[in-house]
């Protein structure tokens, strides 16, 4: 295996591990205050990614789904109205701000969202590595102090070539995973949701017939899953399996949505745990396991059109639960148990797809060694400052940061977009206080 080293002289003051929407608005945080990828003397960042390009959560960029955040809440924003990387002055660019407005709507579609995030990101390119994975962060310790962290990365289509970065502080936002129930297994007819769209697409090349398809799950992404495929396949029967009686329609409600504020954050932050839970518990409606009421009315009317005209193919088989799924050669069977009797169907079908949710991924997945070094409260979870940095070991003067995976301290927001623009900046002013006060801190020795 070949390894490329940075020499001791070239420091990054911060590597992002990862480049979705999070450490994208933190990149662009950094270029307005002028940071670099070059050793010219100044604030050096650079951000690794593991995808060849910008993508976010490709495969389930439907031509017709809308964001549920207004466009307002882009990657600057709500912390610098002035930015000209806001969404408005992407639109102006494209030729599409006056278009925009007519629409009379505060939310995008989400491929346009996508685009927005490719356009910024392109203007921050030199701050990011693509084709980059990072396989191991380890601790670099000099005089008893963990100073530094030595990040390895290797390009996939290179695996044996590995790159090792030095840097003061790193970034973390690797995003979410896609969840999957306890046994399941994909394979070319048992699909997660977040690979819809290829895998759709690969379908309809291939000319294989679609004669049902069986969907589980009872938030946004699976009605969005049962309609796109309901659309896509006008001859199959699409089976949608879920728990609740009904789809459970979001709560965007003016009051409701102020548990995304960012002042509501720092209530979050300082409440005593049991509050902390009950805040969740009592706002999980407002992102967790619900539908838009727009997207919930228009599956509605279609199952009763299609009852109409005596031709069902939209079916809604609700308080029912997945027991066993056999996947054969010619299909894949899918045995649904109704809850209320126990009676037990078995579906052959063409397709499943898991609609399940995303989980985040743990950071022991990335840092390896680096999380012994964090620390833990009594409930082993993270502890987490107010500014996004890691608590660790007294001897530890590197940072971590996290953007994602800080539910259990920052609440609903930790991984949705509603503050990505606010937390990029509480992030910036941090790293640049701390590496102030560490210079000031050398200077003296």
């Amino acid at each position: 295996m070949t390894t490329l080293q940075s020499g001791p002289d070239s420091i990054h003051d911060l590597l992002g591990i990862g480049f979705g929407p999070s450490n994208l608005a933190l990149a662009i945080a950094l270029h307005e205050r002028g940071a670099t990828s070059r050793e010219d003397g100044g604030f050096r960042a650079l951000f690794l990614e593991k995808q060849p390009r910008f993508g976010w959560h490709r495969g389930m960029l439907i031509d017709d789904a809308t964001m549920q955040v207004s466009f307002l809440k882009d990657l600057v924003t709500m912390r610098d109205p002035t930015s000209d990387f806001s969404f408005l002055c992407y639109l102006r660019e494209r030729g599409r701000l006056v278009d925009f407005l007519n629409q009379k709507t505060l939310f995008p579609l989400r491929i346009e969202f996508h685009d927005y995030f490719e356009w910024a990101a392109g203007r921050v390119a030199p701050l990011v590595e693509y084709s980059a994975e990072v396989v191991s962060v380890r601790p670099v310790t000099e005089d008893g102090e963990v100073r530094y962290f030595d990040v390895a990365s290797r390009d996939p289509a290179t695996p044996e070539r590995l790159t090792v970065r030095r840097a003061r502080s790193i970034c973390v936002a690797t995003g979410l995973e896609p969840h999957l129930p306890p046994g399941a297994v994909r394979s070319e007819r048992v699909w997660h949701n977040s690979e819809l769209l290829p895998r759709v697409d690969e379908r309809v090349r291939s000319g294989a017939p679609v004669r049902r398809a069986v969907v589980l799950g009872a938030g946004q992404s699976a009605a969005e899953a049962v309609d796109y495929l309901h659309r896509t396949f006008p001859d199959a029967e699409i089976c949608s399996v879920f728990a609740k009686y009904g789809y459970t329609p979001a709560d965007d409600s003016p009051f409701a949505n102020r548990i995304f504020d960012p002042e509501a954050v720092d209530l979050y932050y300082g409440a005593p745990r049991e509050v902390k839970q009950s805040l969740f518990d009592y706002h999980r409606s407002t992102n967790y396991s619900v539908v838009d009421m727009e997207l919930i009315e228009a599956l509605s009317r279609t199952m009763y059109q299609e009852k109409v005209q005596g031709r069902q193919r939209l079916r809604m088989m609700n308080v029912s639960r997945i027991r066993e799924v056999e996947d054969g050669a010619d299909d894949v069977r899918v045995t649904v148990e109704f809850l209320p009797t126990g009676e037990r169907e078995v579906i052959a079908s063409d397709l499943l797809v898991y609609a399940t949710g995303y989980q985040p991924q743990g950071i022991g997945d990335h840092l390896g060694e680096l999380a012994k070094l964090c620390l833990r409260d009594e409930e082993d979870t993270l502890r987490v400052g107010r500014d996004h940095r890691v608590e660790t070991a007294p001897n530890v003067t590197a940072d971590i940061y996290l953007q994602g995976g800080t539910e259990h301290t920052h609440g609903l927001t930790s991984t949705l977009l509603s503050t990505t623009a606010v937390r990029a900046g509480e992030i910036l002013d941090s790293l640049l206080a701390r590496r102030t006060a560490d210079t000031a801190r050398t200077d003296r020795l």
